[in-house]
C-alpha cells in the first residue's frame, strides 16, 4: 500500500520492476548449472582417453600429426620454457630426452627400410646434434653382454660428404666416429651407432644392405 508520500508501507508488495530481480536470479542459476554440466562432460572425455598416467591429461594429443600413429601416450607434467602449455608427451614405449621422443627398435631392417619405417611412424632416423644427446642414446642402447648396432640418420651423399636426413648441417667436429671411421670404401654410405661401449665415439659407416636396429626421433608433443 502506498502512503501519502509515495513510499511503500512495511509489508506491502514490491513494485513490478523490483519483483523482476527474482527472474534474474533464476537465469543466473540456469547459466551456472549449464556451465557445470559442460565442465563435467569435458572431464568425462578426458577420462576415456588412453593415457598411461593421470586421467586429466589433455585431449589435444589426438589433433597432432605425429600422434595420429599412436593410441597410448606417456606425458610428463612439466611446463617447457617459453610456453604456457603444461604436458610434454611421447608415445608409450618411446623414450624422452629434452624435447624429443626416441624409438629404439628390437627388430632389424636394412638402411632404406629403417628410414621408411621411421617415416611411417611420423618420425625420422635420429639426428644427433649434441654430446648430451649422444650420451643419452648410448646409455639407452647399451645392453650387458650384447653388441647392438642402430641405424642413425647420417648418410654419405658424395665422396666423403655426409648429410643428416633432415638437412641439418653436418659438423665434423661434433661427430662421434670410431677410430678409423668413416672408412674410404665405396658403397658404405649409411651410419650406425655401435653399443655398448664406454667410448662415446661409437659411429660406424656401414653398407646399406646390413640388417641392423634403428633409432627413430620425433619432436615431443606439447599440449
Amino acid at each position: 500500500m502506498m502512503n501519502g508520500q509515495g513510499r511503500v508501507s512495511p509489508g506491502s508488495a514490491a513494485p513490478a520492476e523490483e519483483r523482476g530481480c527474482s527472474w534474474l536470479s533464476v537465469w543466473v542459476f540456469l547459466i551456472f548449472a549449464l556451465a557445470i554440466k559442460a565442465a563435467i562432460g569435458t572431464f568425462g572425455l578426458w577420462l576415456v582417453l588412453p593415457f598411461c598416467h593421470s586421467s586429466d591429461q589433455p585431449s589435444a594429443l589426438q589433433q597432432q600429426e605425429f600422434s595420429e600413429q599412436f593410441s597410448e601416450w606417456e606425458c610428463a607434467s612439466a611446463v617447457p620454457q617459453g610456453t604456457d602449455r603444461g604436458w610434454m608427451c611421447c608415445p608409450k614405449g618411446w623414450r624422452r630426452f629434452q624435447g624429443s621422443c626416441y624409438f629404439l627398435s628390437t627388430d632389424t631392417m636394412n638402411c632404406a627400410e629403417s628410414a621408411e619405417n621411421c617415416t611411417e611412424m611420423g618420425s625420422q632416423l635420429v639426428v644427433i646434434t649434441s654430446k648430451a644427446e649422444q650420451v643419452f642414446l648410448t646409455e639407452q642402447g647399451g645392453q650387458p653382454q650384447k653388441e647392438i648396432n642402430f641405424y642413425i640418420g647420417l648418410f654419405e651423399v658424395d665422396d666423403d660428404q655426409w648429410q643428416w636426413v633432415d638437412k641439418t648441417p653436418y659438423n665434423e667436429t661434433a661427430a662421434f666416429w670410431r677410430k678409423g671411421e668413416p672408412d674410404p670404401y665405396p658403397g658404405v654410405n649409411c651410419t650406425a651407432m655401435h653399443v655398448p661401449t664406454k667410448d662415446l665415439n661409437n659411429w660406424n659407416d656401414v653398407e646399406p644392405i646390413a640388417k641392423l636396429h634403428r633409432i627413430c626421433e620425433a619432436a615431443a608433443v606439447i599440449v
